[in-house]
C-alpha cells in the first residue's frame, strides 16, 4: 500500500485499518478477520499479508490505496582466501566509524556463539539503533550481534527441525553474516581445507539478523516483514541472498519492494543474482535500486582425485573431506544397476536420479553416474559416487558421501575399466588445495542477464567471490546440509551467488564507513565504476555474466566521480516504465516530474553507471544516453573521456572533457552509440580519466528478437 502511514496515524490504528479492509473483502461472518492477518507492515511502509481466496484477493486489488496484490510465494536461499584475492588484505586502511556501521542480514538466522560473532573489544551499539533481540530464551545478542528477529507466516509442523528463534539451523545465514561482517578468526578450516584466517569485509561493524528462511523456504510475507523492521531499526546496509525462480514485476517481488523502501531511507541493498545459470535472462534480482551480484571464482580450488584398481589416477572436483586412507571399494556403472522392478532400464538409471537404481546392487559401492547429480546413488545406499559431467566452470560443494566429478572423456575411460575388469574397484582421495590460474571467471551456476524487465539497465551489476568460500557454520548442521551426514564443523566451504552477495555488502559497508552520507546510488556507482574488467574469453555472455567486472574493495571508497540518483529519479524511471502516477503518488508521495518524457530509452531516465542498449535491428544500432557525474575526488580536476568501441560501432561522448572546480559539483554529458554489429552481444567502455582516478562504465549492445 506504498508509503508509511502519516505520523498522526498510530501503528495500532494502522493494524485496525488493515483488519477493516479484510472485513470488506471477506464475507464470512464466522471468521475472525484478525486471524486472517499474518503481518501488518507499518514501521517503514504500509501493507499487510493475509490468508485470502483468489476471489477475495482480486476484490482487495480494486480497493482505493492498494498498489499491488500478489501471492506470497516461497523464495530460496541462493573467506580465508577470497578477500585477499580481490586485493583486500587484513591490514587495509580502516575508518574510525566502521564500528558504527550496521549490516542487516535477511536470511536463515545466525549461530551467535560462533567466534566470528564474539563481541570481545566491542563497545555498546550505536545510540541511533532502534532494533531488538527477539531470542525467545535460547538466543542472546551481544555488542557484535546487536539485533535479531524472526518471522514465520507458515504453520509450524510437528517434529520440525526448525527452531522458533533467530538461531540458524540451516547454515546459510551464519555463513553470509560472517562473510559480510565477521570477526577475524585464525586457523579456520573445513577439516583442514582452506586453512587460514576467516574474516568479513568489515570485521568491526555490527550485525542485525532477520530470520525469514526455514526448511520450507523463505516466504514473501516474511521477507517484507523483515524489510519493514530492518528499515525502522536503522541498519545501514542490507545483504539479501535470496531469490525466486522466475522474473517478476518490480512491485510483485518482495525483495524489490523492500529494497525500494530501504533506498528511500538511504539504506543500500545487496542482492544475489541467482543460481539458475548459465542460460541468458535467468537473473531474478534486477531492480535498479539494488546491487545485483554475480558469483566469480577465486584463485583457489579443491582437487579431488579418483584412483582405480589398475592404479590409474584421474583428477576431479567436489570439496571432499572424507579420508579413505587408500581403501578401495567396488565400483559399478549406474547404467548396469537399474531398478528393473520399478520399471527402469540402464538408459534411465545411468543418470542417477532418485529411485532409478537397484539398492541391492548399489549398497556399499562407488557408483559412476553420467548425469549432473549423485542423489540417486546416495538414496540407494552407495558408499560414494563419481560424476562424468564436469564442466570447466563448475564447482560442487560438500556432499554426504565421498564423491568426485570428472571430465566426460575420463568417464569413458572409467567405464571401459569397469566393463573390462572382473572385479573393478576404486577409491576417492580427500581434496587438496590447488591454484586456479584462470580466475576470476563466472561459474556456470551464476544467473545471467540481460535484465528481463528493463533491457537497457545492465544486470548483474558486478561479480564478487562466490565459489568455495570458507565462512562460519552452525556446529549442529551437517556439512553437506543433508540429514544423516554426521560431519559437523564450525566453518564450512560452500558456493553460490549467496556467497557473492555478502562480499559486496561488506564492501558497500566499507565504503559507507568512509562516506556515511553517500546515497545508495552513489555507493552502487562506486562499486561499479572501480570494478576490475573481466574477460569475455572465459565467459562469452560477457557483461551478462559479470556486469562491470570483479569487485575492487580497496579502490571502491575512492571512485573520483559517482553517478548519483535520488528517490525522484527512480520515480521518474518508473513513470517511464509505465507505472501510473496514482500508484507512484501512493508509493512515495511523489508524482512524475512535469519534464518527464516517454522519449528515449528507459536507461536514459535513470543516471545509471553503466550503459546497455538492446536492439532488434543489429544493422542499425542507434542510442543516445544522458548522464551526470558528481565530483567526489579532487576539488579541481579535469577528466578526459577515453572510449573503447567494438568493431562496427562508433561511440561518441559530448563533451569529451569535464572540468571541475569544486567537490560535489555536477557535470552532464551525452553518449551516442551508432553503427552495426553482427554479434549477439558486443562490449565497449567509457573511462573518465584525470590522471589519478579512472571511472569506468561498461557499454553493452546486444541483439534481441
Amino acid at each position: 500500500m506504498g508509503d508509511k502511514p502519516k505520523p498522526e496515524v498510530s501503528t495500532t490504528t494502522t493494524s485496525f485499518l488493515h483488519v477493516n479492509m479484510l472485513q470488506n473483502v471477506v464475507d464470512d461472518s464466522n471468521i475472525a478477520h484478525e486471524s486472517l492477518l499474518l503481518h501488518s507492515y507499518k514501521r517503514s511502509f504500509n501493507g499487510f499479508a493475509a490468508r485470502l481466496t483468489e476471489e477475495e484477493a482480486q476484490k482487495l486489488a480494486g480497493m482505493d490505496g492498494v498498489l499491488s496484490v500478489f501471492p506470497s510465494e516461497t523464495k530460496k536461499l541462493q573467506t580465508t582466501r577470497s578477500w585477499d584475492f580481490i586485493g583486500f588484505p587484513e591490514m587495509v586502511k580502516r575508518s574510525a566509524i566502521e564500528t558504527d556501521i550496521i549490516v542487516g542480514v535477511i536470511d536463515s538466522g545466525i549461530w551467535p556463539e560462533s567466534a566470528s560473532f564474539s563481541d570481545a573489544g566491542f563497545g555498546p551499539p550505536p545510540k541511533r539503533w532502534k532494533g531488538a533481540c527477539k531470542g525467545e530464551g535460547n538466543f542472546a545478542c551481544n555488542n557484535k550481534i546487536i539485533g535479531a528477529r524472526y518471522y514465520r507466516s507458515l504453520p509450524y509442523p510437528k517434529n520440525s527441525s526448525d527452531i522458533l528463534s533467530p538461531r540458524d539451523t540451516e547454515g546459510h545465514g551464519t555463513h553470509c553474516a560472517s562473510t559480510a561482517a565477521g570477526n577475524l578468526v585464525s586457523k579456520a578450516s573445513l577439516y583442514g581445507l582452506g586453512l587460514g584466517t576467516a574474516r568479513g569485509g568489515v570485521p568491526s561493524a555490527r550485525i542485525a539478523v532477520y530470520k525469514v528462511c526455514w526448511s520450507e523456504g523463505c516466504p514473501d510475507a516474511d521477507i517484507l516483514a523483515a524489510f519493514d523492521d530492518a528499515i525502522a531499526d536503522g541498519v545501514d546496509i542490507l545483504s539479501v541472498s535470496l531469490g525466486g525462480l522466475k522474473p517478476l514485476d518490480y512491485f510483485r517481488n518482495s525483495i524489490d519492494i523492500g529494497a525500494f523502501h530501504a533506498l528511500r531511507k538511504g539504506i543500500f541493498t545487496s542482492a544475489s543474482a541467482g543460481n539458475e545459470g548459465p542460460n541468458l535472462k535467468t537473473i531474478t534480482n534486477f531492480a535498479p535500486w539494488s546491487l545485483a551480484v554475480a558469483a566469480s571464482t577465486i584463485d583457489r580450488h579443491f582437487d579431488t582425485k579418483v584412483q582405480l584398481g589398475n592404479h590409474k589416477i584421474y583428477e576431479g572436483i567436489v570439496t571432499n573431506t572424507f579420508e579413505l586412507k587408500g581403501k578401495f571399494y567396488p565400483i559399478v556403472h549406474a547404467a548396469d544397476v537399474p531398478d528393473r522392478a520399478a520399471g527402469y532400464d540402464g538408459e534411465t538409471s545411468r543418470l542417477c536420479h532418485i529411485g532409478t537404481l537397484d539398492k541391492k546392487l548399489v549398497k556399499g559401492k562407488i557408483v559412476l553416474c553420467d548425469g549432473t547429480t549423485g542423489d540417486g546413488a546416495i538414496y540407494a545406499g552407495a558408499f560414494g559416487y563419481v560424476l562424468t559431467s564436469r564442466n570447466a566452470a563448475d564447482v560442487i560443494d560438500p556432499v554426504p558421501v565421498p564423491a568426485a566429478s570428472v571430465w566426460f572423456h575420463v568417464g569413458n575411460e572409467i567405464t571401459h575399466y569397469i566393463n573390462s575388469t572382473r572385479n573393478p574397484t576404486a577409491t576417492i582421495w580427500k581434496s587438496t588445495e590447488g591454484r586456479d590460474a584462470l580466475a576470476p571467471y563466472v561459474p556456470s551456476f551464476s544467473s545471467r542477464g540481460p535484465n528481463p524487465n528493463t533491457p537497457n539497465i545492465l544486470k548483474p551489476d558486478i561479480a564478487s567471490p562466490g565459489v568455495s568460500i570458507l565462512a562460519a557454520w552452525p556446529p549442529i548442521t551437517p556439512v553437506s546440509g543433508v540429514e544423516g551426514d554426521d560431519r559437523v564443523a564450525s566453518y564450512n566451504i560452500i558456493s553460490g551467488t549467496s556467497m557473492a552477495c555478502p562480499h559486496a555488502a561488506g564492501v558497500a559497508a566499507y565504503v559507507k564507513s568512509f562516506h556515511p552520507n553517500w546515497s545508495p546510488a552513489a555507493i552502487l556507482s562506486a562499486l561499479t565504476t572501480t570494478a576490475k574488467p573481466m574477460s569475455a574469453n572465459l565467459n562469452p555472455e560477457a557483461e551478462f555474466a559479470y556486469g562491470a567486472g570483479l569487485i575492487n574493495p580497496s579502490r571502491a571508497p575512492y571512485p573520483g566521480l559517482v553517478y548519483d540518483a535520488a528517490e525522484i529519479d527512480y520515480v521518474n524511471f518508473l513513470c517511464a516504465h509505465g507505472y501510473s502516477t496514482r500508484l507512484l503518488k501512493a508509493l512515495t508521495g511523489d508524482s512524475c516530474s512535469s519534464s518527464q518524457s516517454s522519449h528515449g530509452t528507459l536507461s536514459d531516465h535513470l543516471n545509471y553507471p553503466s550503459v546497455a542498449l538492446s536492439t532488434s535491428n543489429p544493422k542499425s544500432v542507434n542510442g543516445i544516453f544522458n548522464r551526470t557525474v558528481t565530483n567526489v575526488g579532487s576539488p579541481k580536476s579535469s577528466y578526459k573521456a577515453k572510449v573503447s568501441a567494438p568493431p562496427g560501432l562508433e561511440i561518441k561522448v559530448n563533451p569529451s572533457v569535464l572540468k571541475f572546480t569544486s567537490l560535489w559539483q555536477k557535470l552532464s554529458f551525452q553518449v551516442t552509440v551508432k553503427g552495426l554489429t553482427e554479434k549477439t552481444i558486443v562490449s565497449g567502455s567509457l573511462v573518465w580519466d584525470d590522471g589519478n582516478f579512472q571511472v569506468r562504465s561498461p557499454i553493452v549492445v546486444y541483439f534481441v528478437i
